[in-house]
């Protein structure tokens, strides 16, 4: 689930928007203004799950509304830093103010079954990755955060050796949408859950 309300959707190399610098490989950090964007650890745990839930209340999305779900930020190890995955934080003024990750989609599940924590053992072969947890806090959107993460995500999935990306998020969250688009991304299907629609994209890496 994708939630950025208010981040200007750029594309990959869109005129006006500079490009984060990398300035590590491993683990991976990146700086773009004020903004550093590196792998989470442990004690960012608190941080990025108010930003989480900050983020779903922005637009609506609440406890039982068969779409949000946090139980993957309490095995971030096992889902997202020990099994072929990426997690990112994006820090500026001292604060966690994005965040975004990589998670095998063989590890989790989608639509209804997702949220009640479902989970399925890995395949051993890498095929397709979810990018998910895409989020800018409020007061900091606006100012390409949210291009920065989709752009070094993209890369970091062509690093790990993934085929396809796939991402989801509701249609009420244009601006998301409009991003996913920018880059290249299409939408491969739609499902009502709730009172919501979800929509499914991929975009395919090689």
């Amino acid at each position: 689930m994708t939630t950025f309300e208010g981040t200007s959707p750029q594309g990959a190399g869109a005129a006006g928007r500079p490009v984060p610098v990398r300035l590590a490989q491993e683990p991976p950090v990146w700086r773009l203004g004020e903004l550093r964007l590196r792998r989470y650890r442990p004690g960012d745990h608190a941080s990025v799950l108010r930003l989480h839930r900050e983020g779903l209340a922005q637009v609506g999305l609440r406890p039982g509304d068969g779409v949000y779900y946090d139980h993957d930020f309490f095995r971030m190890e096992e889902i997202y830093l020990t099994n072929d995955g990426e997690f990112l934080v994006g820090e500026a003024g001292g604060a966690i103010v994005a965040m975004g990750g990589l998670r095998r989609a063989d590890l989790v599940p989608g639509g209804r079954a997702r949220a009640f924590g479902a989970a399925v053992l890995g395949a051993p072969e890498l095929d397709a990755v979810e990018m998910v947890r895409l989020r800018v806090r409020p007061d900091h959107q606006g100012r390409g955060y949210g291009t920065a993460l989709v752009r070094m995500l993209e890369e970091r999935a062509v690093e790990l050796g993934y085929r396809v990306l796939r991402a989801d998020t509701t249609s009420r969250q244009t601006t998301a949408l409009a991003l996913y688009h920018r880059f290249g991304w299409r939408e491969t299907r739609r499902e009502r859950i709730g009172g919501l629609v979800n929509v499914y994209l991929e975009k395919r890496l090689r």
